[in-house]
């Protein structure tokens, strides 16, 4: 019967080298920096549908 084999490290997002188990998903600060500088620039967009905006308080409920 042979051992399995561990399963390898997913890669970091940013560098693709294998992720640390300290900085997880990335190998390291530097590229967990660099995920949270394009979250923060707007390069990453989370998709939603545009919210209709009463054009009034006349048309509020209640």
């Amino acid at each position: 019967m042979t051992t399995p084999k561990p399963a390898a490290a997913p890669a970091c997002p940013i560098c693709h080298k294998p992720a640390t188990e300290r900085h997880r998903p990335f190998c390291s600060a530097r590229c967990a920096d660099v995920d949270l500088g394009r979250w923060f620039g707007e390069t990453y967009r989370v998709p939603a549908e545009p919210v209709d905006q009463p054009e009034s308080d006349d048309d509020l409920p209640g």
